[in-house]
């Protein structure tokens, strides 16, 4: 049975060229690495007669008849000309999507630390749902999901064929509900049962400690929009200890998050020069973020960790830092996403988050699918001695991702024990990378300290 149709493909024409015409406008934008910076207002009216394919959007008139006229069951025009935003905007890249309804709260959800579920980042990759990490203190990360595993199954159904957001949403439920996943993981024969209790997730995005009475620790999960402030008073309590010398910073597993907040992060430790610059097609794009003339720790040595699941915001911090010969990079290649997504408002409920340009180093250097190279390269392993990062997703492998011309940066790069609680002594045991971030730290403590002496 044929259905028929309200619009003529004249009118069809009109309306697609309404619908690109209002995506083409650039807004009043709230940029996000998550991500986010800010781009200008700009209003630019657009020539339908010059830049828009009119044959082809003939085409797409014609298609979206025959949509409506045999389709196997009926389909309105909303619902069509939806799929036809998310086609144009899932076409570009892995990070340039359309935002609407619960989409849109999810991406506010994820930049102030609160929102139900289980604490995981995922992406898609070759049609399996891929864990890059598990969110620290979470439901997910507490029961043993580990980077690199493969959701294949949610309560005994299986995910095949489903986008990442409805993966995503079976994942999201009432708090105190429990959940079963299925996952392949390699080296297991056989598939993997877990199960997990959903709950609220607070994230607490900057964690302290102190390894040693010397040795002041800060560990930032992701950069949300009070990270920054956090940070700060972390560091406060740190340096008020009179024997504080040396921060190790951790960045490991860390999916990224606002770019004002690592901007911040960086700029308390860097005392002159850029930060992050970004560069893209219009001039609003192109931005350099500068040092203020302040390092917060007087120039004490910084040990940064980092791993293939730090992203994004947490790639710029660590790149400021080993450009600017502030910090050692100890742990292994981070993930390489080094593009600004700019999410550009519709209507209340509705907006496209759209890459708009991409991060450079100070050394001029793209981080997007090169990552950052550690100045000390070290595994992570389990405490059985298996590596844990051996076959991590990078952003070089997403499906669409922008690519980099770029050539991969080349960076060959006696002290008394201090008393350490059993805590500390456990948790130096249990995490390799860390341990020999610590070490690292003793000795460059040890080497201030002798050239001090020395002068």
């Amino acid at each position: 049975m044929q259905t028929s149709m309200k619009h003529t493909p004249l009118t069809l024409i009109r309306i697609f060229v309404v619908l690109v015409m209002a995506i083409s406008i650039c807004l009043p934008c709230v940029a996000k690495d998550n991500e986010s910076s800010k781009a200008a207002e700009q209003e630019d009216t657009i020539s339908t007669e010059t830049e828009l394919p009119l044959t082809q959007i003939k085409n797409f008139a014609e298609i979206f008849t025959r949509i409506k006229r045999f389709y196997v069951e009926p389909v309105s025009d909303e619902q069509l000309l939806e799929h036809a935003v998310n086609g144009m905007l899932n076409g570009l890249d892995p990070h340039s999507v359309y935002l609407k309804g619960e989409k849109y709260d999810d991406l506010n959800e994820d930049t102030t630390g609160r929102f139900g579920g289980l604490g995981i980042e995922v992406v898609m990759e070759r049609g399996y749902v891929k864990v890059v990490t598990p969110v620290d203190d979470t439901p997910a990360a507490n029961a043993g999901i580990r980077t690199g595993d493969l959701i294949v199954k949610i309560d005994g159904e299986a995910l095949a064929g489903l986008s990442l957001r409805e993966s995503t949403n079976r994942m999201r439920g009432e708090p105190g509900t429990s959940i079963s996943m299925t996952i392949l993981r390699d080296g297991e024969a056989e598939p993997i049962e877990i199960e997990l209790i959903r709950a609220v997730i607070r994230q607490a995005s900057v964690k302290r400690r102190r390894l040693s009475d010397s040795i002041g620790y800060i560990r930032i999960s992701q950069f949300q929009l009070d990270t920054a402030e956090k940070f700060r008073k972390e560091l406060a309590q740190i340096k008020s200890i009179e024997s504080f010398a040396g921060l190790v910073l951790d960045l490991r597993n860390n999916p990224g998050g606002l770019l004002t907040a690592a901007v911040s992060i960086s700029d308390a430790f860097i005392d002159s020069g850029v930060i992050v610059s970004t560069k893209g097609r219009i001039e609003e794009s192109d931005q350099s973020y500068v040092a203020s003339p302040t390092d917060l720790i007087a120039g004490k040595p910084i040990v940064v960790l980092i791993n293939g699941g730090s992203a994004s915001a947490s790639e710029i911090v660590a790149g400021a830092l080993q450009d600017s010969q502030r910090a050692i990079l100890v742990g292994q290649e981070t993930f390489g996403k080094g593009s600004v997504q700019s999410v550009m408002e519709i209507t209340e409920d509705e907006a496209i988050k759209l890459t708009t340009s991409r991060y450079y180093t100070p050394s001029g250097q793209s981080i997007q699918a090169n990552g950052i190279q550690p100045d000390i390269e070290i595994a992570q392993r389990y405490p059985s001695g298996e590596e844990l990062d051996e076959n991590r997703i990078k952003e070089r492998d997403l499906p669409k991702s922008l690519k980099n011309k770029d050539t991969k940066r080349d960076n060959t790069k006696e002290n008394k024990a201090a008393q350490q609680s059993q805590e500390i002594k456990d948790l130096l045991s249990a995490d390799y990378q860390l341990f020999e971030a610590y070490k690292l730290m003793q000795g460059l403590i040890l080497f201030d300290s002798r050239r001090a002496a020395k002068n």
